[in-house]
């Protein structure tokens, strides 16, 4: 059961009379305890409503469209806490944060249920044969699960956790229930690389055609590692290794399957000076999230969009700037100069901003702060706007990863600035100044 905290105005839960601070108990007499369940017992025309009203128990009988939402509104999204993170993976991000940050970002969810509704990945280490059955039960897919290795012994000292090795079994039962699963493996230099990955890789094959994709993707290492497990990052000598095993893999099982199953990050291909597959390789881009054909899909993007740009739209005159990271740099200096190439009224200063807040080996664009963009812009050539990945910024749009606020930036460095879309038709229209539809 859970609380209502609000009626949406016009909609059927204030036609039949719910209120605000009613419990909701049950949906045709399965128990309310969380969003799934409540997304999941809505889905029929007819139902019967539960509710609490102080000591009075109330049922609505309601006929509805199938999946109409009834308009009741909860504290949260998914109605009750999220759940947190128990382990201690030796690669944890944000076990590498240093402290004085927002609290949020020290937050580890490792939640099923933002599994199916935003696509975050997790570990299966806090869930039962039950939840399992639930998942099945209940449909909920795809699962994305952060596997990193199928060595039971080599899991469960990755993730420092007695029940990771024994969990991979749900694997097998997703596989079963016909539950589509996507993975990810994030991978440790010496650990969970080599034969440990090739085996992680031909064992997750066999989870097909319930397997959909796996990403690949080397871990994240921050300068504020002080007595965290010795990780090193990955040089270009074993990316090219890494990347080797994985697409050699993905040919042996593309003659079985007729489809691509493993996709390193852009990061590895970047570290190893080695060209990203083109567009086919990627399919549907199932892993983009991950990084994963991020950059070979932005270009698509802006090679399509260039296609349209009417005459006028190629005189454009203006005078800018861009700040991206050191990993980026040479892509988006290669974009600019097609850009370039279709409007040659528009000057450009592109600047590769060093990550000097978490490190230098941290180098994508997203973990860029405020704090690091003051420092080495300072003074510079910015022209009328300074272009930036959106994902420097929390979702809201407002603050950097170091707390500095977007006006705050925009006033130290004297230049409006504007973030911009992962998305090559936005870059572009950014870089034009022009307005997106």
């Amino acid at each position: 059961m859970v609380r209502i905290e609000g009626i949406v105005p016009d909609s059927i839960a204030m036609e039949c009379g719910i209120l605000e601070k009613d419990i909701l108990i049950s949906i045709s007499g399965h128990e309310i305890s969380d969003v799934l369940d409540y997304r999941f017992y809505l889905q029929e025309t007819d139902i019967d409503v539960l509710i609490q009203r102080g000591d009075e128990f109330i049922s609505f009988e309601i006929e509805k469209d199938m999946y109409e939402d009834l308009g009741l509104e909860f504290e949260t999204p998914l109605m009750d806490k999220k759940h947190r993170c128990e382990i201690k993976c030796i690669f944890c991000f944000i076990d590498q944060l240093p402290k004085g940050l927002r609290e949020s970002l020290y937050f580890k969810d490792d939640d099923s249920r933002l599994s199916f509704l935003h696509g975050n990945y997790i570990t299966l280490t806090n869930l039962q044969e039950k939840d399992i059955k639930r998942i099945i039960d209940m449909r909920i897919s795809p699962v994305n699960v952060s596997v990193h290795t199928t060595d039971s012994d080599l899991r469960c000292k990755m993730m420092n956790n007695k029940r990771a090795g024994e969990t991979l079994k749900y694997l097998e039962m997703f596989k079963n229930g016909g539950i589509e699963i996507c993975a990810q493996i994030v991978l440790c230099r010496g650990i969970n690389d080599g034969k440990a990955l090739e085996k992680t890789l031909h064992d997750l094959a066999k989870l097909y055609p319930q397997l959909n994709s796996v990403a690949i993707v080397p871990s994240g290492l921050t300068k504020f590692r002080e007595g965290l497990f010795p990780l090193e990052p990955f040089d270009k000598e074993s990316s090219l290794r890494v990347i080797e095993m994985v697409e050699s893999t993905n040919e042996m099982y593309w003659h079985l399957y007729n489809k691509n199953l493993f996709f390193c990050s852009d990061e590895f291909y970047l570290i190893a000076e080695k060209n990203i597959p083109e567009d086919a390789y990627y399919e549907d881009y199932s892993q983009i999230e991950n990084g994963v054909g991020m950059l070979r899909s932005f270009e698509v993007e802006l090679d399509s969009f260039l296609d349209t740009l009417s005459e006028d739209e190629k005189k454009i005159n203006r005078s800018i700037s861009i700040a991206t990271g050191a990993s980026a740099y040479e892509f988006i200096k290669k974009c600019v100069g097609k850009i370039q190439s279709h409007c040659q009224n528009i000057v450009c200063e592109i600047y590769k901003i060093e990550n000097n807040f978490f490190g230098h080996t941290i180098t994508v664009a997203g973990l860029i702060t405020g704090s690091d963009l003051v420092k080495q812009l300072l003074g510079k050539k910015l022209g009328e706007e300074l272009l930036i990945s959106r994902s420097m910024l929390r979702s809201e749009g407002d603050l950097f990863l170091c707390g500095s606020s977007l006006e705050e930036v925009e006033s130290l460095l004297q230049v409006d600035i504007k973030p911009v879309a992962q998305d090559g038709a936005s870059f572009v229209m950014a870089l034009l100044g022009l307005k997106e539809v």
